[in-house]
C-alpha cells in the first residue's frame, strides 16, 4: 500500500497532501513491539502499510480492535485532541507504518481550511466504521443472551 492512496487523504488539495506526506516518517516494527502504550502522550497518528496491530485497553490488555487493513489509522486519539492514547498498539506481525506528528498536521491543515474539512470528514467516517464494527462484535457476543430477572 502506498500512503498517498490512503482514504484519509481523499478530497485534500494536491499541495496540502504533498505537505502532509513530506512530514511522514516510514517505520518498521517487529512483532511484540508497541507503537505506543495506553496513557502515553498522544502526539502522533499512524497509517498502516502492512501487518497487524492489536489495540488493547486496561492493565490486562483486553482486546479492543485489530488493525490489519492497509490504510487504516492507528492512534487517532491524537487527532481527537486527547492528551493521551486511550489504548496500547501492539504489533502482532512485522508492521510497516507511516508516522505523522499531530502538531505539524494542525499547522498544515490550518492553512487550507477546505482540505482540513475533508481530512476530518474522512477521519470521522473511519472512526464511525470502527465504532459500528465494535457494536457488531459486542452484539455477536451478547445478542443470544436473555437478560436475567431476579425479581
Amino acid at each position: 500500500m502506498d500512503v498517498k492512496t490512503a482514504s484519509l487523504f481523499e478530497g485534500i488539495s494536491k499541495e496540502t497532501r504533498q505537505k502532509i506526506l513530506a512530514m511522514a516518517q516510514e517505520e518498521s516494527h517487529a512483532p511484540g513491539s508497541f507503537l505506543f502504550r495506553q496513557g502515553d502522550p498522544a502526539r502522533h497518528f499512524y497509517i498502516l502499510g502492512e501487518g497487524r496491530v492489536r489495540l488493547c485497553m486496561g492493565e490486562k490488555g483486553l482486546l479492543a480492535h485489530v488493525v490489519s487493513a492497509p490504510g487504516d489509522i492507528i492512534g487517532w486519539s491524537s487527532l481527537a485532541e486527547n492528551e493521551a492514547y486511550t489504548s496500547s498498539a501492539e504489533c502482532r506481525a512485522p508492521v510497516k507504518v507511516w508516522k505523522f506528528e499531530k502538531s505539524q498536521l494542525d499547522q498544515i491543515l490550518t492553512q487550507d481550511a477546505v482540505s482540513g474539512m475533508a481530512f476530518f470528514k474522512h477521519l470521522a467516517m473511519l472512526i464511525g466504521r470502527r465504532l459500528v464494527n465494535s457494536y457488531q462484535a459486542t452484539l455477536s457476543v451478547h445478542a443470544d443472551r436473555e437478560p436475567h430477572s431476579y425479581g
